[in-house]
């Protein structure tokens, strides 16, 4: 699993209450990066790496309108289906890869 490869929260951090989206969109990036341009990642694997393994679906949200943020500035595409949707679009399950430099 990806989470593996980044560092635990401290055992006497705080459970947080919201997510930085600077971490949050700097880790979508790194993550889609280690995946490559021909791979997509579950917004899931975002969540693990930003928060601690008991909450981690708290960061979903914000995983959501960061992903968002990034597609709407040309730096990430969103995925549903294996296809590429507009941000504004975006609804249900989907994954998020990087631009490819077909």
């Amino acid at each position: 699993m990806i989470r593996d490869s980044f560092p635990a929260p401290a055992e006497d951090s705080p459970a947080p209450r919201g997510f930085d989206p600077e971490v949050v969109e700097r880790t979508i990036l790194q993550l889609a990066a280690a995946c490559g341009a021909d791979r997509t990642l579950a917004p899931a694997d975002v969540a693990q790496a930003v928060a601690p393994p008991e909450s981690w679906q708290r960061a979903l949200p914000q995983v959501r309108r960061s992903a968002v943020a990034l597609a709407e500035a040309g730096r990430l595409l969103i995925y549903r289906k294996g296809k590429v949707i507009d941000p504004a679009e975006l609804r249900g399950v989907y994954r998020l890869g990087l631009p490819r430099d077909d």
